[in-house]
């Protein structure tokens, strides 16, 4: 049985891009090929770019302390088809947890195009080159890139609560950023689903209002369902 999602508040991220070469990439080369050919077979919307993937990390005082190599898409998501299995790296990103004026959450639908289609997620996404600021991986950049993308909405538009709440579900690491919106939940995805209407290939299907732990739905993530119900089970 999997251990379940343990979360943590971190005061501050501190993350550096420290290149080195994924052995898994190189090991298994000709095997994510095929799998990534497969995949885009099924899905030819998937673009091989570039990512960042967490290879160390530590937390002390309220920092967690990262760094992350580079690799190509192809061999994330191989390695993710593959239900992550040990490769000495972690999926290390950063969520925006949208929460309205009368309280309730917002989740993305994944568009059917998507590697995720009918994934339940907060705003997300894996870090890229992009993200990388001066050295350090930056993911209050790349939170904000991912809202933008995604739904449209800016990130100064809402108010941030402090810190980050980081969901551990190994491989997989979730660092959240609370954002709170005077708006209603409605007026929030009507916004959304007006900027979806605008994309020629959104990556949102539709957005979803979550106001308990009755809206917990089994397309979500461990990691998402872990911070949805402590959220509901504190208010």
């Amino acid at each position: 049985m999997s251990e379940a999602v343990s979360m943590v508040h971190m005061d501050r991220l501190q993350l550096a891009f420290e290149p080195k070469p994924w052995s898994f990439a190189q090991e298994r080369r000709a095997e994510i090929d095929a799998c990534f050919a497969a995949l885009k077979r099924e899905k030819p919307a998937l673009w091989n770019g570039r990512v960042l993937l967490l290879h160390h990390q530590a937390v002390s005082a309220g920092v967690f302390r990262g760094a992350y190599l580079e690799t190509d898409y192809a061999s994330f998501a191989a390695w993710r088809h593959w239900g992550r299995p040990p490769a000495a790296v972690c999926d290390c990103f950063g969520a925006a947890a949208i929460v309205a004026g009368d309280g309730a959450v917002l989740l993305g639908v994944m568009a059917a195009h998507t590697g995720n289609a009918g994934r339940i997620y907060f705003p997300c996404g894996t870090p890229d080159p992009n993200d990388i600021v001066d050295g350090q991986v930056d993911l209050d950049f790349s939170v904000r890139r991912e809202l933008r993308e995604e739904t449209g909405l800016d990130l100064a538009e809402f108010i941030a609560e402090p810190g980050w709440t980081a969901m551990f579900d190994p491989p997989l690491i979730a660092l959240i950023k609370v954002l709170r919106s005077r708006d209603s939940a409605a007026t929030l995805r009507a916004r959304v689903l007006d900027h979806l209407t605008h994309e020629r290939q959104p990556e949102l299907a539709d957005l979803r209002i979550v106001r308990g732990a009755a809206d917990i739905d089994p397309m979500m993530p461990r990691f998402v369902t872990a911070f949805l119900a402590h959220r509901f089970a504190v208010r």
